[in-house]
């Protein structure tokens, strides 16, 4: 029975990344969230997902919360059960959802880390390295602290997908959702730099944007370390990461513009209290307007 139970794991991967056209970072945490989820199963002698009780989930996140894991990482676990039983509701292989009514641990809400402006400038100024590696990471820092766009978004795109005459790039974000967000003048010289180089690599049958030196698409992980490398090399931070740009894009566009909405749509966030967790960035910026602008808090 733990073969049908994989099998129907499996069935679930395939249709979050055939239907749902979920990333394949997605469809890989589900994945381990899962696999975990089906041992304490096998553990618990619970064959069939019909005997899967409440008290058995509960059970399960107690036992996560033992092992130390992240009341994150636990509400994480949770949601991808919810959606694995609402796909066997569909497909009649269960006529409840146990984790519908469960509770993960609450989260302390953790402000996300970011660069100053001038942190920013410093990573950013690669004037010094003239190299074709050099010159391709320096684009791709360019167009992540441009646009705010996430990881997965900028490594799957396309030299289609950049429009450098309308200063435009054509993003794919979550759930296969497509958004078009400005590029900056510096990105736009920093990608127009980079073209011009990857025209001489001599690779024409590749469509990636950024690729390798022998023509491959350079994937999410290569990126994540040459982030890391260039974070250590300019003596920024040794924890610069594809989202710490994102992160500084939100709160410096938050912090010159106070446009909440704008900036939602941008981000391509579905909920504008996903965007709202970059508002403490600027809370200084956001209590000089407050003193400025309010007619009882305005100084005489």
């Amino acid at each position: 029975m733990a073969n049908d139970q994989q099998l129907d794991i499996d069935l679930f991967l395939q249709y979050l990344e055939q239907e749902k056209r979920m990333s394949r970072h997605t469809v890989t945490n589900y994945q381990r969230d899962l696999t975990q989820f089906i041992q304490f199963c096998q553990q618990q002698t619970l064959p069939t997902w019909s005997e899967v009780k409440s008290s058995h989930i509960r059970q399960f996140i107690a036992v996560l919360n033992r092992q130390g894991l992240g009341g994150r990482s636990i509400q994480r676990i949770l949601s991808a059960i919810r959606s694995f039983y609402r796909f066997l509701m569909r497909e009649g292989w269960a006529e409840t959802n146990p984790a519908q009514a469960v509770q993960a641990p609450k989260v302390q809400k953790r402000l996300p880390a970011t660069l100053d402006v001038d942190q920013m400038n410093g990573l950013l100024d690669l004037s010094h390295h003239q190299g074709t590696i050099a010159i391709r990471d320096h684009a791709i820092m360019e167009l992540f602290y441009s646009s705010g766009l996430r990881l997965a978004e900028l490594a799957s795109l396309n030299l289609r997908d950049i429009d450098l005459a309308d200063q435009l790039v054509y993003v794919t974000g979550k759930g296969s959702k497509q958004r078009v967000v400005p590029i900056g003048s510096k990105a736009i010289e920093a990608l127009q730099h980079w073209l011009d180089k990857r025209e001489q690599l001599g690779v024409y049958d590749q469509q990636a944007l950024f690729i390798t030196q022998t023509g491959r698409r350079l994937g999410d992980r290569a990126i994540q370390k040459r982030l890391k490398f260039w974070g250590v090399k300019q003596g920024t931070s040794d924890k610069v990461h594809p989202h710490r740009l994102r992160h500084a894009f939100a709160s410096h566009m938050l912090e010159a513009s106070g446009d909440l909405r704008a900036v939602q749509e941008l981000l391509g966030h579905a909920d504008i209290s996903t965007t709202q967790i970059y508002t403490h960035v600027d809370f200084q910026h956001l209590a000089k307007v407050y003193d400025s602008a309010h007619p009882r808090a305005r100084k005489k």
